[in-house]
């Protein structure tokens, strides 16, 4: 099933099918619904049904306090699907008020961010990379900083290491109205950062700038001992034009 919130500063749409992730994805939700009308914002959601059945959609929708699409109207179910490319479920996709994308990553920011205090979740130029939004990496090219720390300080200087540039890159690609051909993490240690690690062949050495292109199975690496703002910046502005010679992962 997919639903879309909507209000004066946010919208969202999500997917859900009979599994665990989308039942524990529809009980946050639920609070974050409430949290978010107490709080005096104004929004509504929408859902849109992926379920198997009339039977189970009405069964599910029970548990929810807001809209959703008639089940019988198949024909509008599937134009949502095409309009904003839902692929997998759960799926939460968050628009804001004139109905253009603000992220596809509804469903990490709820879980992550289960106050909603940064509702409606605009997205952060550069974020640290967890066991939520690793799923992240296979949208195409990611920018992986990884640190040798899980010190919040180190982590936070990372990220302002990096985020000139990726500021720079999101703000040069949304005049054109295009998405950023990169996204940017930085890693510190942790289980998630050495699977990374592990399932990408990457050295131990920290700091470690990366490109992570999954969906090519390629990587770059720079592998110097100190990161400057001056070899990231030359290290993206030698990927964007593909200068840089990837290795296999």
């Amino acid at each position: 099933m997919s639903e879309t919130i909507k209000s004066q500063r946010g919208r969202a749409a999500w997917q859900r099918h009979q599994c665990p992730p989308c039942r524990s994805l529809t009980r946050v939700l639920v609070e974050s619904y409430r949290k978010i009308k107490e709080s005096g914002q104004k929004f509504g959601i929408v859902l849109v049904s992926a379920d198997r059945s009339e039977e189970s959609f009405k069964q599910y929708f029970s548990e929810m306090p807001w809209l959703a699409v008639p089940y019988s109207d198949k024909a509008r179910r599937s134009r949502l699907n095409r309009l904003y490319g839902i692929q997998g479920i759960p799926n939460l996709i968050i628009l804001d008020p004139k109905g253009e994308v603000i992220t596809r990553q509804g469903r990490v920011e709820v879980l992550h961010d289960v106050d909603c205090k940064e509702f409606p979740w605009h997205p952060k130029p550069v974020v640290e990379l967890t066991d939520l939004n690793a799923v992240q990496l296979n949208e195409g090219p990611c920018l992986v900083l990884f640190v040798d720390s899980e010190d919040d300080g180190e982590s936070e200087a990372a990220k302002q290491l990096i985020q000139p540039r990726a500021d720079k890159i999101i703000a040069q690609y949304k005049a054109k109205d295009e998405e950023a051909p990169l996204l940017f993490f930085v890693a510190g240690e942790d289980d998630m950062t050495d699977y990374l690690r592990d399932f990408t062949n990457l050295p131990e050495a920290a700091p470690l700038l990366t490109i992570l292109d999954m969906s090519a199975r390629a990587k770059y690496v720079m592998d110097v001992e100190e990161i400057t703002p001056d070899i990231v910046d030359s290290f993206v502005s030698d990927f964007l034009p593909e200068k840089l010679k990837p290795e296999p992962i």
